[in-house]
């Protein structure tokens, strides 16, 4: 390429392409933001006045057509990333799917092997393995702080009662319901520490009393380990806390438990921050997990500040190193996006046998 960047083009302009994708294609050199396909631009949601110079497509075809696109994202509805992922790998593009990858781990196996065929590149959106508390809680497994890990919980709860807003995300439809949002978030980063369990139990429902759509609100997933570690996967909304739980570890030699959740999502919609304002990603001490170390049978707890963090702009740094020819460097192998897409559908299925089910 003459300019030595990577063009990249993103088929959706809503909440994903403008908070998620955009604003850290901007920060890392080595990409161009070029194109977008939004169907119906309104005078208030235009991505072509939100960012001048671009291209504004109305159909994937187009943007598929232009050969000056090298990386397609797509940013839309899950039940639409297998056959949109895989039309930009039949031309030839480099793809990321935001999560989840697809409803089932048979159309995210077909992407893989598709892309492989293809010679090009595809990775799944997987953000939140570059949180600032899961890094730091990361750095005291890897360092042996925590000793052997036997009990791992990971929390995504909220407080949100009452019915849901009306919108698509709200009925059912393949690749949604909480297991599928939030818990793939969750698993990912398990599945990146510990690799996959073997065996899985699964509770999926609705903790609301009033959920018209019957659409899945919550889910509580148990991943057993062999080596008697059990991960408890759970996300919430009926969670009526001041601080929500985040992270609960406990090992052999100390635990970590956290609350809170990493702060960037919040600064990028609530507060307008950007990559590289100050404060971006930086927890307040308010927010610090405690780190407790047993030593010569005398348990010592103390308040631990949370890692300054690469950021989300680290998925996009690797990526393009990725693309330079350094495949160490992809920010989420698809192979792994399979695994955790498998362990969504055995929790669904153990929630609805109520077995444990070998993974």
């Amino acid at each position: 390429m003459a300019t030595g960047k990577y063009n990249v083009g993103i088929i959706g302009y809503g909440l994903s392409a403008k908070t998620f994708h955009i604003p850290f294609i901007n920060a890392v050199p080595e990409f161009n933001f070029y194109a977008v396909v939004q169907r119906s631009p309104k005078p208030d949601d235009d991505a072509e006045k939100d960012h001048p110079g671009i291209k504004s497509y109305r159909s994937v075809d187009d943007l598929i057509k232009d050969d000056q696109v090298h990386v397609v994202i797509v940013t839309t509805a899950p039940e639409s990333h297998l056959p949109l992922a895989k039309q930009a790998l039949q031309a030839k593009k480099h793809v990321v799917v935001e999560k989840p990858f697809t409803p089932t781990s048979a159309e995210a196996q077909e992407l893989v092997d598709l892309a492989k065929a293809q010679g090009v590149l595809l990775t799944v959106y997987q953000n939140r393995r570059w949180d600032s508390d899961f890094l730091t809680l990361k750095k005291y497994i890897d360092d042996g702080s925590l000793g052997r890990i036997v009990e791992f919980e990971t929390h995504f709860d909220r407080h949100r009662p009452e019915p849901p807003a009306d919108n698509w995300k709200a009925y059912h439809a393949p690749g949604t319901g909480a297991v599928y949002d939030l818990g793939t978030h969750l698993m990912d980063q398990v599945v990146h520490l510990f690799g996959l369990p073997k065996r899985i139990t699964g509770f999926v429902g609705s903790q609301r009393a009033v959920n018209k759509t019957g659409l899945e609100d919550s889910a509580t997933v148990l991943l057993h380990y062999d080596d008697q570690l059990l991960v408890t996967v759970k996300a919430g909304v009926v969670s009526p806390e001041v601080d929500q739980l985040r992270y609960w570890v406990r090992g052999e030699k100390g635990s970590f438990k956290k609350f809170h959740l990493d702060p960037q999502e919040d600064q990028l919609r609530k507060e307008g921050m950007k990559p590289g304002d100050k404060n971006y990603g930086i927890e307040p001490e308010s927010h610090h997990g405690t780190l407790s170390i047993s030593q010569d049978g005398k348990i010592t707890s103390r308040v631990v500040p949370t890692i300054e963090p690469p950021t989300y702009v680290e998925y996009y740094r690797r990526l393009a190193q990725a693309l330079g020819g350094d495949a160490s460097k992809i920010p989420v192998p698809p192979e792994e996006a399979v695994s955790v897409i498998r362990l969504v559908e055995l929790a669904r299925e153990s929630s609805t046998s109520g077995r444990t089910l070998s993974v």
